[in-house]
């Protein structure tokens, strides 16, 4: 286990040669999938974009937006894309159970997960307690469904007794603001949004982290074909997008004028709070961005394992590809 260990501990070789940037016909073109949308939490792509650190590996990005989870590994096990952020307890959960396969990550975007619980101030829950007899909106396959039984084991809590119903993604801060639901799944970093939609009145998170203490945020995923026929082009990506990445959190307010420049529909000042929240994810307890440690998954698949989300026997190299 520590050879596994010591071999994921950064799955991008430290000090990787930068490709000179070339004209745009001498660039490799790739396509990469937001994790879902363009709020402000994917700016470090965009950031990467503007910066030049795509051209600095030689990397001709195409962005566009993704829809989520299920359809980013979709998309990236049919070849439709090259590159994506997903859940990554999502993921291990989707891939653990068959139901997802040539896909595999490749680095860390947050080394704490972000899934979690949103309400609001005055609706009484302030612990996990508090959701038995609420009602909780979700987008359906939404990731914070899929976890939420383990959650709720863990917190000590009849999951059974908490209400989860189908809410469309965009609709979820309505239906919260308007009180057609007590909560909603949501990730952290959408607490600004949420405040905006509801007039201003305050956001309480619930983070699935503070219970599950493992998580891991966002995996980058990349295709099998990629990870296994072209792994220099999988390192190139990955330093450039870590190096946007970690400019984005020192630079929330830049980065978010970057993601509105490209996404005009997109509010810099949400962007920029959104950013500011989602450095303590990126960082955890103060790890190397991009880190992914073996044990560490290993613990996450005991979990989920023991709460009989995912079959027995799954290993870390199930589901991350190392890149040496």
């Amino acid at each position: 286990m520590r050879a596994v260990a010591a071999a994921l501990a950064m799955v991008v070789v430290a000090g990787c040669s930068e490709a000179a940037p070339g004209d745009a016909a001498d660039l490799t073109k790739v396509k990469y999938l937001t994790a879902f949308n363009a709020f402000g939490r994917e700016a470090y792509a965009f950031v990467a974009d503007e910066k030049g650190f795509f051209a600095e590996q030689g990397l001709d990005v195409e962005i566009a937006i993704g829809s989520g989870s299920g359809e980013n590994m979709a998309a990236l096990s049919s070849g439709a894309a090259d590159f994506a952020p997903v859940d990554s307890t999502g993921y291990i959960l989707t891939k653990a159970t068959g139901k997802v396969s040539g896909v595999t990550a490749i680095t860390a975007i947050q080394q704490k997960s972000m899934v979690g619980i949103m309400t609001l101030d005055g609706n009484g829950i302030t612990s996990p307690k508090d959701l038995e007899g609420k009602v909780m909106g979700d987008q359906e396959g939404a990731t914070t469904t899929i976890l939420f039984p383990t959650y709720a084991k863990l917190a000590g809590i009849d999951a059974s007794k908490v209400e989860i119903i189908p809410v469309a993604a965009p609709e979820l801060a309505g239906a919260l603001a308007a009180k057609k639901v007590d909560s909603i799944g949501q990730f952290v970093v959408g607490k600004p949004l949420i405040e905006k939609a509801a007039g201003g009145k305050t956001a309480v998170a619930l983070p699935f982290s503070d219970v599950i203490t493992d998580l891991y945020g966002h995996f980058l995923l990349t295709s099998d074909k990629i990870a296994n026929d072209d792994p220099e082009l999988a390192k190139k990506f990955t330093t450039a997008l870590l190096k946007g990445l970690d400019y984005s959190i020192a630079n929330p307010a830049e980065a978010a004028k970057i993601l509105n420049k490209a996404q005009p529909e997109t509010d810099a000042e949400i962007a920029t709070k959104e950013l500011e929240i989602m450095a303590a994810y990126v960082k955890g307890d103060g790890a190397e961005t991009g880190k992914v440690d073996a044990e560490r998954v290993t613990r996450v698949i005991q979990v989920l394992e023991g709460a009989g989300s995912v079959p027995a026997g799954k290993k870390p190299e199930d589901f991350v590809k190392v890149l040496n």
